[in-house]
């Protein structure tokens, strides 16, 4: 936290602490969550690289490492518009809806999970593409289905896998949200 890193890489494999655990305590703290954090490791296996996506990491290489494609990754990762956080983030799993307009100007409802809640915000991964600054309506799907205002998309992160990743603020709140 004292060097401010524009990335973290972790080995999954390292003395006294695992990289999963490791990027599962990053992702936790609210200074060290905005850096995206890379596992590497000699394991080619699918399910790991599914797992460690799960967690929240940025992305996953094997070793050897090919250095072209990190290099790849970081640079994507600078050209977002990343909103600084000034709330404290919470890992939370909550089950949403959200209605809006795709990235191609139709219509969409999804429904989701958020893998990190705010007061003002939500991380949630999306297979329907958006355009930054899309709105959308937000539905709690808690048995009642609540309402619970609107927000913008104001940064993703692509991911290897069919959905996308993206951090959303609330532009307006008319219903109770998990944090209030």
């Amino acid at each position: 936290m004292e060097h401010k890193p524009d990335a973290i890489l972790l080995d999954l494999r390292m003395p006294k602490i695992s990289g999963i655990d490791l990027c599962r305590t990053l992702g936790s703290c609210s200074k060290t969550q905005p850096v995206p954090v890379f596992l590497v490791s000699g394991e080619p296996a699918a399910d790991t690289q599914r797992y460690c996506k799960e967690l929240g990491a940025a992305g996953y290489f094997e070793k050897p490492i090919d250095f072209d494609a990190l290099r790849g990754c970081l640079a994507r990762l600078q050209k977002q518009n990343a909103v600084p956080r000034s709330e404290v983030r919470v890992r939370l799993r909550v089950h949403i809806k959200i209605i809006g307009v795709d990235a191609h100007g139709a219509d969409f409802q999804e429904k989701a999970y958020t893998e990190n809640v705010s007061l003002s915000g939500f991380l949630c991964s999306c297979v329907t593409a958006l355009r930054m600054n899309s709105e959308v309506e937000v539905y709690l799907m808690e048995p009642p289905e609540q309402y619970v205002g609107k927000a913008h998309a104001v940064r993703s992160e692509s991911s290897v896998a069919s959905s996308t990743r993206y951090g959303f603020r609330f532009t307006e709140k008319k219903g109770a949200w998990v944090l209030d």
